[in-house]
């Protein structure tokens, strides 16, 4: 093993895509933005189709004409077009588009309009969450004007919104949603916008809160085997990746040695520390330091002192260890490695963050699926 490396298992993500599709029988978005929350953006999109996803999220349009250059043509959704951005190879190439407000909507048709093709546009409204989406009272300013302007440059191919607090099972605010996105969708309708698809659930809606299904959800964090409920999932998921590194030296040390930058860390007795190869320029987030756990020689054992931009310390006792010897820092928890969850709440964040954070010169190794 030479440096950081992240497995990815792109079967887990066939798996978990389908058995979210199976779980609420309508079409799946696999929402793979941010490099594939850090696995890998066109592996993971041809593995969640695979699995039986029919559409690909993504929040900008390089990672939208990213899978286009890979020859993936299946339905992609941009959701954040930055202001002043060219749209017409996103209408081109047929990418779909979210639009907030009439604005939108004009620059849509201008480069529709370039490009002799109709532009496809999702009108997204804010049910609560307060990011993008047309206010309820700008709401009917919106559908009016897309409903003027539907027809040979513009479609409209649906109604959407985001779900704010879906992670917390019953909490009052996800039912006043649902409430507001119907409310939306009969505005819509009157206004003579009758999408093929409806949309609202993000992983937590998909996985507890069955009225917000409609006609498609769009799961992030759990086609990659993460599950953002504090409970036990209605399916099994399985994480997709595992996050290995090297013993790059292990030396005998006194008691009494202090570790690492601030000397956070003194060993309680003569004992072996072994260095690992990764730091938090790798994704391993500093906070990890005195409290996250790895697996090395056998067993769990904590970080000893802060986490290095390239570099940890692990304290590992009377352990045969080696230069070279790997250590898994978390995995799906099948072998008694940590789990991503596990390390999250070791950091004080999300699994979310800490998979978005491995970095790019941690090297990818895929396991089966196409790449």
């Amino acid at each position: 093993m030479v440096g950081c490396e992240a497995e990815i298992e792109l079967g887990a993500v066939a798996h978990n895509v389908s058995v979210l599709r199976r779980l609420r029988g309508v079409e799946v978005m696999a929402v793979v933005k941010a490099d594939g929350y850090g696995h890998g953006l066109v592996p993971v999109a041809r593995a969640a189709l695979d699995g039986g996803a029919t559409w690909l999220g993504v929040a900008y349009l390089p990672e939208a004409m990213a899978l286009r250059a890979a020859g993936i043509t299946a339905p992609v959704l941009c959701w954040l077009p930055r202001p002043g951005e060219e749209l017409e190879p996103a209408v081109r190439a047929g990418v779909d588009l979210s639009a907030s407000d009439p604005g939108t909507l004009d620059d849509l048709l201008a480069a529709a309009r370039r490009v002799g093709r109709p532009a496809r546009v999702h009108l997204k409204v804010d049910t609560g969450c307060a990011r993008a989406g047309a206010t309820p009272a700008r709401w009917p300013d919106l559908v009016l004007a897309a409903g003027k302007a539907a027809g040979e440059e513009l479609e409209v191919v649906g109604v959407w919104s985001h779900l704010a607090n879906a992670d917390q099972p019953g909490h009052p605010s996800t039912a006043r949603q649902v409430a507001r996105f119907d409310e939306a969708l009969l505005v819509a309708a009157a206004h003579g916008i009758t999408p093929r698809l409806r949309h609202l659930a993000n992983s937590a809606g998909a996985l507890a809160v069955p009225a917000a299904t409609y006609d498609l959800i769009r799961p992030g964090i759990a086609i990659y085997g993460i599950n953002p409920l504090p409970v036990p999932p209605p399916v099994t998921l399985v994480p997709a990746m595992t996050l290995r590194a090297p013993v790059v030296l292990a030396r005998q040390v006194p008691a009494g040695t202090p570790v690492s930058y601030g000397h956070e860390y003194v060993t309680p007795g003569p004992t072996t520390l072994a260095l690992v190869a990764a730091g938090y320029a790798d994704g391993v987030p500093r906070a990890a330091g005195n409290r996250a756990e790895v697996l090395l020689a056998g067993r769990r054992r904590p970080i000893s002192g802060r986490v290095c931009m390239d570099q940890f310390v692990v304290d590992v006792d009377d352990a045969p260890v080696v230069a070279g010897d790997p250590v898994v820092l978390f995995g799906p928890g099948t072998s008694g490695e940590p789990t991503l969850a596990e390390w999250a709440a070791a950091a004080g964040t999300i699994p979310n963050e800490l998979l978005t954070r491995v970095g790019p010169r941690v090297r990818r190794v895929y396991r089966g699926g196409q790449r």
